[in-house]
């Protein structure tokens, strides 16, 4: 024991042999010896302690595998509400730890309330993890410019020594900084016609290129046009894609004059730094070294495909003659017939939903990454953000340059000191002292805050340059200007951002699962939909996104193209086919579970016979996997998003009441909220197969119509002999699920498209990726009178 007081003793005497650190660690303790104010220092200490756990597992943990310009929404709920306390419950403790600590009447501001003045700017400055990038109002900046002027006159108004003015001086700058910038952000955004009013530049851009094709028709020159799409049709993607001439940057630059109904354009040929899709598929096709797997061509189509997209929720109108277009660039050119090209389909609409995430959405600058934007923002504004820093300093030294930067350690013992030295006096010191104890909590606190802002700049650094829109706008300028081609310097950055992208994760294609007969969920089903962040997701099986692209393409073009295409149906059509070449009579008797006009009610009908389906013992095949988790899905969407599938929301909601109301029925209470998965199916299956068989389709009984259709789904697999264990059963339901989900995805009304728009901000809803396949290629849900066959 005396050994080691003695080796404690050495160490205090090594750390703690500055005379003034006693003192300045008396003065840091006495907010929490002082009786009166210890409550407030506490629960200072406590609140941040909480808030920068938050902030710190929240980059610890979801940073490694996420290079991604949106924060998480359930993470953005949780640190908005936090924050949206913070400033009026800090200033409060402020106050009182400034006006209850006894001091002199030529004393400064107290050490106690200074640290947590440093906690109030250290996290405005971090609130810009939370505060989206708008760029259609000024709301949020507004109150972020409100708060930023209270802590101003906190910081200029509370201190009377120059250096301890000018630190906190410095602090309140790169505040005020973040501010400037995100109303520079807002200002740009809404008046460029790269951001803002890009939507109506492209679409007068559509309405130029239809009138030049029409001009090229008239003097005999269809060939231009008709002539690439039919050599595409045989099989010849590439060309295609080398003749489109959908934009993709640069369109300002084609810009005359504004009129009564857009803008007057000069012919894209006419502008150098116009860059089209055809014109990148031309250049990095002969520069194969950069672009080998077209992976970084497909990014480019998606940027293109996405401005197109952007004016649906502008209303902007869009032509059946573009609408063509954009399909035979996606079906003649990426996917081509292909098998191999379906995951490059998907992966191409993916991107193009997170560029339509990170637009609305972002928390990152990316929609402005630019080789400029990069010079201006993260090495011309520090510099200028700096020299305001050193003419604030200056200001609090009133105007001597030598008194100020003297006195900014002459007035703040910790900087003279040595940081290092100070926090491991208190810590030895926190051992035999509760008051030394907390006050090294809260430089803890404070040096995570520091450490936590600075990480967070690095990495919005890191994914501003490894987004795609900087990507993309790198790819423009090598394409749109010549002189860069052959630059060796451009060319090896491009090459070296494209390796570390190459190093990355690349998520895989998911959805979420739900089962309305899980006893997990049932008194979820009807709350926020932020519950649904609980659920599992599992990726699209490849299998189905090949069963989408060929019904997708079915219902496009029709068969071989030689006849109209088929109208989608709620999945009666499987039925039909299946029904010409299998026994007729069966499947005649599964038609009814597709009669209802509700899609939500055919939707459970088949989600609870699938369920059922799926307790029984059966190999684990292609067919079982894609019905299975499209079910899931599908009744997720029921569940949590009705305002993206077809039925009226209302409708929607009372179809899943009513399930609710007859599963409780059926299980009572008890067993509804308790029961095993098992024990409640056999209840919900209910009867023999005889007995089910034989009982009738009753109307918007959807646990009863289920349970009935999952007996007939037996007897149809059983007694066909050449697919044992029900392979036969199971392709039935993969067919009847991609059907359906295809069917659930087009929509051009409003309240759908607004509904698309509302779920960007958590970009992995496989629906808005189907739904802008389908808007892009024109495929079409027929209304509900003509949906039956």
């Amino acid at each position: 024991m005396s050994n080691q007081t003695s080796h404690y003793n050495v160490l205090v005497q090594h750390f703690c042999q500055n005379p003034g650190i006693d003192k300045y660690a008396a003065n840091l303790t006495r907010s929490f010896s002082d009786e009166s104010n210890e409550v407030s220092m506490v629960a200072a200490s406590v609140i941040m302690l909480l808030l920068v756990g938050v902030f710190f597992n929240l980059n610890l943990f979801s940073r490694f595998s996420d290079v991604s310009a949106i924060l998480d929404p359930k993470v953005r709920i949780l640190i908005s509400s936090a924050l949206s306390l913070f400033l009026p419950v800090m200033s409060y403790l402020f106050s009182e730890a400034k006006n209850n600590v006894k001091k002199k009447s030529d004393d400064d501001l107290s050490l106690g309330a200074g640290v947590i003045l440093v906690w109030m700017l250290l996290v405005e400055l971090l609130r810009k993890k939370v505060d989206e990038i708008h760029m259609r109002g000024y709301s949020s900046t507004i109150q972020r410019a409100g708060r930023v002027i209270w802590l101003g006159s906190l910081v200029f108004f509370s201190f009377q020594s120059a250096g301890r003015k000018a630190v906190f001086g410095i602090l309140w700058i790169l505040c005020a900084a973040k501010v400037v910038q995100r109303i520079a952000f807002t200002e740009v955004g809404k008046r460029s016609y790269a951001h803002g009013k890009n939507a109506r530049l492209i679409t007068s851009y559509m309405s130029r290129r239809r009138a030049r094709r029409r001009e090229a028709q008239e003097e005999k020159q269809e060939h231009v046009v008709v002539g690439v799409r039919d050599v595409v049709v045989t099989g010849v993607g590439d060309d295609l894609l080398r003749a489109s001439d959908f934009i993709v940057m640069g369109e300002q630059d084609l810009i005359l004059e504004a009129t009564a109904d857009g803008y007057k354009l000069m012919d894209v040929a006419a502008a150098a730094r116009a860059v089209t899709v055809g014109k990148i598929w031309r250049v990095l096709s002969s520069s194969g070294d950069i672009d080998p797997d077209q992976r970084l061509r497909r990014l480019c189509l998606s940027f293109a495909l996405f401005k197109l997209l952007r004016r649906r929720f502008d209303h902007l109108p869009v032509t059946e003659e573009e609408t063509q277009d954009c399909r035979d660039l996606i079906f003649n050119g990426v996917y081509n017939g292909k098998e191999e090209n379906v995951d490059a389909v998907f992966q191409m609409v993916t991107t193009e939903v997170n560029f339509l995430s990170e637009y609305y959405h972002s928390v990152i600058p990316v929609v402005f990454a630019s080789p400029f934007f990069f010079l201006a923002n993260y090495l011309l504004l520090p510099v200028v953000v700096l020299g305001l820093c050193l003419m604030t300093v200056v200001l609090c030294g009133n105007g001597s340059a030598r008194y100020a930067f003297r006195s900014i350690g002459q007035d703040n013992f910790a900087i003279s000191a040595g940081l290092l030295s100070t926090t491991a006096c208190l810590l030895l010191k926190s051992s035999t002292s509760p008051d030394a104890f907390f006050t090294t909590i809260d430089f803890f606190v404070t040096f995570l805050l520091f450490i936590i802002f600075l990480y967070e700049e690095i990495w919005e650094f890191v994914v501003f340059l490894l987004s795609n829109w900087f990507m993309v706008s790198l790819l423009c300028s090598y394409v749109g200007r010549p002189q860069w081609l052959s630059s060796p310097t451009f060319g090896g950055i491009v090459r070296r951002i494209l390796w570390v992208r190459s190093k990355m994760s690349q998520p895989d294609l998911s959805f979420k699962q739900f089962s309305a007969l899980n006893t997990r969920w049932p008194l979820a089903v009807g709350m926020p939909s932020i519950l649904s962040n609980l659920l599992r997701t599992a990726p699209v099986p490849n299998k189905a996104k090949h069963s989408i692209m060929e019904c997708l393409v079915k219902h496009s073009r029709g068969l071989g193209g030689a006849r109209p295409p088929p109208p989608l149906s709620n999945g009666q059509a499987v039925l039909v086919e299946r029904q010409e070449r299998r026994r007729p009579e069966l499947l005649a008797e599964l038609r009814p579970a597709c009669d209802s006009d509700s899609v939500a009610e055919v939707i459970l009908t088949w989600h609870i016979a699938t369920s059922l389906l799926e307790d029984k013992e059966g190999k684990d095949d292609d067919g079982r996997v894609v019905a299975t988790r499209l079910s899931r899905y599908c009744a997720y969407l029921v569940a949590f998003h009705q305002e993206l599938l077809p039925d009226n929301p209302d409708k929607t909601e009372k179809v899943f009441e009513g399930m609710k109301a007859e599963l409780k029925a059926k299980l009572n209470c008890g067993g509804y909220y308790l029961s095993r998965w098992r024990a409640r199916l056999q209840v919900i299956a209910g009867g023999t197969a005889g007995s089910m068989a034989s009982a009738q389709w009753k109307d918007k009984q959807v646990v009863h119509n289920g349970a009935k259709l999952a007996h007939l789904l037996r007897e149809y697999c059983d007694c066909d002999d050449s697919h044992p264990e029900r392979t036969c059963c199971w392709k039935l339901l993969a067919d009847f699920w991609t059907e359906l989900i295809v069917y659930i995805a087009p929509s051009n009304d409003v309240e759908r498209v607004m509904g698309h728009e509302k779920v960007l901000v958590d970009p992995g809803e496989f629906i808005t990726a189907l739904w802008t396949l389908t808007t892009h290629t024109g495929i079409t849900r027929p209304s509900t009178a003509s949906a039956s066959i």
